[in-house]
């Protein structure tokens, strides 16, 4: 099938790409070429968005299937109105973050409340309206899609170096400073499981909204899980939130952060999605180990990127946390 990327030159977009040529379908990448190059097998066709009459390269072109990842609510519109027809199967790529309460685990994405949409007059997603912006994009695409609501996203070609910090810190081995407890619980989707997911939507048609994500996991079996992928002899050494807190150990991701960290229970339900109806709809999922596996590689082969805390920073965590421990024991 004729299948249309908008986008297709970065992490996402290029596994989706990706994937498509493998399985023989004729793949165009729509983009402005700036992030990176496009998929082997695939089309480029340059295009700017932003512009008001930004699609008309694709103008009289004819497509089976189209996907999006954009977080722009201008941009998607604009692609709905010059490119969604009757009989194009539509894949919208949104985010967990659309969802307003992120305390409850255990939520679906057909029963789940969402953020209030932003206004109709933004045009352009920042980080603090993100989730605000995707579910004014999901409104703009409509219910006849398959909207697909991604987690955290992992694996190889990363630009965030979020996932990437634990293969990283894990390969060096040695004492290893793990957020919270061994229980807390772990989400994510590997980058190609996920572009996987999404070719087979659009070659069986499938529509309505998933959230697309891994199985739940404990903090402590994905850990031990990629430290033996990655044949790392590791120690760990489980920290509470107050005290991260209290030293500026930051959650998720950047400078100075934990990836995949969120303190609870303020994100007891961010993690813990139910992704049944995901499953039941052909996502698979790939051992956690691999990923890491995989990711690790790519770093190493591209001096990918990784952020997180330094390892002078978490040497100076555990450092204190185990000189709060030896106070506490004084007689």
């Amino acid at each position: 099938m004729r299948i249309l990327v908008l986008g297709g030159s970065q992490f996402l977009g290029r596994a989706i790409a990706s994937h498509a040529c493998a399985g023989g379908h004729d793949v165009t990448c729509a983009a402005r070429g700036l992030a990176g190059p496009i998929a082997a097998g695939a089309r480029f066709v340059r295009i700017d968005r932003d512009l008001a009459d930004g699609l008309a390269p694709l103008a009289g072109e004819t497509f089976e299937a189209v996907v999006d990842v954009s977080r722009h609510p201008g941009q998607v519109r604009r692609a709905v109105a010059a490119l969604k027809r009757p009989g194009v199967h539509w894949t919208f790529v949104s985010t967990i973050s659309v969802y307003a309460d992120n305390r409850i685990p255990g939520q679906r994405a057909d029963t789940a409340p969402l953020r209030e949409p932003v206004t109709a007059d933004i045009e352009h997603s920042t980080e603090a309206i993100y989730g605000a912006a995707k579910v004014a994009c999901e409104q703009a695409v409509g219910d006849d899609a398959f909207i697909c609501r991604a987690g955290l996203i992992a694996g190889p070609e990363d630009p965030t170096g979020r996932f990437a910090y634990w293969p990283a810190r894990l390969a060096r081995g040695g004492e290893v400073l793990a957020p919270g407890s061994p229980e807390d619980a772990v989400q994510f989707i590997d980058v190609r499981d996920l572009a996987q997911w999404i070719v087979h939507a659009a070659e069986t048609g499938l529509t309505g909204i998933y959230d697309g994500i891994g199985p739940i996991r404990t903090r402590g079996e994905f850990l031990s899980e990629c430290a033996s992928a990655l044949n790392a002899s590791c120690t760990f050494t489980w920290v509470d939130r107050a005290f991260l807190e209290a030293h500026d150990v930051r959650r998720w991701a950047g400078p100075r952060s934990l990836p995949l960290w969120l303190p609870l229970p303020d994100y007891a339900g961010f993690l813990t999605r139910d992704t049944s109806p995901a499953r039941a709809a052909g996502l698979t999922s790939r051992p956690p180990g691999d990923t890491a596996r995989d990711t690790l590689l790519w770093l190493r082969a591209n001096n990918g990127p990784v952020i997180g805390l330094t390892s002078d920073e978490e040497k100076d965590v555990l450092a204190a946390w185990h000189a709060r421990d030896a106070e506490n024991m004084r007689p």
